[in-house]
């Protein structure tokens, strides 16, 4: 027995002395879409889970969620039905998920949600989550558009549709791209997509950009600058500007692996996994030999990616380290270790914890990787 002792004295010493530390004794909830509706955060719930093991335990949410918001919320109430699920992760933060946050607050008010990419009501969301993570699309809307200028683009085309421009940001964002083209001296052209939530489904939507873009193109010229508000509309916005020679400035959601890979027809190895400088690398080879350097950008990581990441991590932070949400600096420094990259962060109001984050963008054709 007292060999034993000592053999198990001396292993907790040498984890102590390597930095290492025993499995924690709670889990943290991650809610994500689907692949097809939002790869980039599901990849990073697989990459938190690699990382951590059974402290994540990752769900999703449906395809349909406008229509399924009751399998939503089914899905974050079961996951805090579970005592040692001390924080739970949601990204993209889909209808429901405000819901959700009150019936578990109900039973266990102890639970720390922290929110990515909400689309929900603003004020909804600070009232009920304890951190919201979002990009700053309202000043998003002033950049992208000056990028596209940059770029050469003469004109601005937003493809969105009603439920979209029912979310208050997204409208914002909407309105002050108007504002900023017009200063600039740029036509800014409104189009009304179908929306891949509706009965029209994902292929609807994004048949609808295959065919529409080049209509588009025709009727106003390559020096035009396409954008949409939907993360599965990317992909084929992406292929068909390359094909017409039009402008492609930013994603919905910017990150290297958000509808370029596919669009090109790249093939992400193992080795590349996580290894944004190596995508991005790839990408803008694909785009120079397909003419389209100097008109196409992202972000050099996938924000959405990093909210479930960081938010794991924040998470962890809260839970172990007693990490105060109300601490905006703390907060931005976890998510810029995290990326690894310099963040921005800026807090939409005084009434609660609603981060929005800027990064810098990239330029295929004229960034070095």
């Amino acid at each position: 027995m007292k060999r034993f002792m000592s053999v198990l004295l001396i292993v907790l010493m040498l984890l102590t002395a390597t930095g290492m530390t025993m499995a924690a004794d709670y889990k943290i909830g991650v809610v994500t879409g689907t692949v097809s509706q939002g790869e980039d955060e599901y990849r990073g719930a697989e990459h938190v889970a690699a990382k951590y093991g059974d402290m994540i335990k990752h769900v999703i949410y449906p395809d349909q969620f406008m229509q399924e918001q009751e399998t939503t919320i089914a899905q974050i109430v079961q996951l805090a039905s579970d005592s040692s699920v001390k924080a739970i992760v949601v990204s993209q933060a889909v209808p429901g998920t405000t819901a959700a946050i009150r019936q578990v607050r109900d039973i266990r008010p102890e639970v720390k949600f922290i929110l990515g990419v909400p689309h929900e009501d603003p004020w909804m969301v600070e009232e009920a989550a304890d951190v919201i993570l979002e990009t700053d699309n309202l000043g998003r809307g002033r950049t992208i558009v000056q990028l596209a200028y940059k770029m050469g683009a003469k004109k601005f085309l937003h493809y969105s549709f009603p439920r979209h421009m029912s979310y208050e940001l997204l409208a914002q964002r909407r309105d002050i791209m108007k504002d900023e083209a017009e200063k600039l001296g740029m036509e800014f052209i409104d189009v009304t997509a179908p929306d891949p939530a509706s009965d029209a489904g994902i292929p609807g939507a994004q048949q609808f950009v295959l065919e529409d873009v080049p209509r588009q193109v025709a009727e106003h010229g390559k020096d035009i600058a396409l954008f949409s508000t939907n993360c599965a509309m990317q992909e084929p916005l992406i292929i068909k500007a390359l094909d017409t020679g039009a402008i492609f400035p930013e994603q919905c959601c910017p990150s290297p692996t958000h509808g370029y890979p596919g669009a090109l027809g790249l093939k992400i190895t193992d080795e590349m996994q996580g290894d944004m400088n190596a995508i991005l690398a790839a990408i803008d080879e694909a785009v120079v030999a397909k003419g389209g350097g100097g008109r196409f950008g992202t972000w050099g990581v996938s924000f959405n990616m990093m909210t479930v990441e960081a938010g794991v991590e924040l998470a962890r932070a809260a839970i172990e380290q007693g990490l105060d949400f109300d601490d905006m600096d703390a907060v931005a420094k976890v998510f810029a270790d995290t990326a690894g990259l310099p963040a921005q962060a800026t807090r939409r109001s005084d009434a609660g914890n609603f981060y929005m984050f800027t990064m810098g963008s990239v330029v295929f054709g004229e960034t070095e990787f």
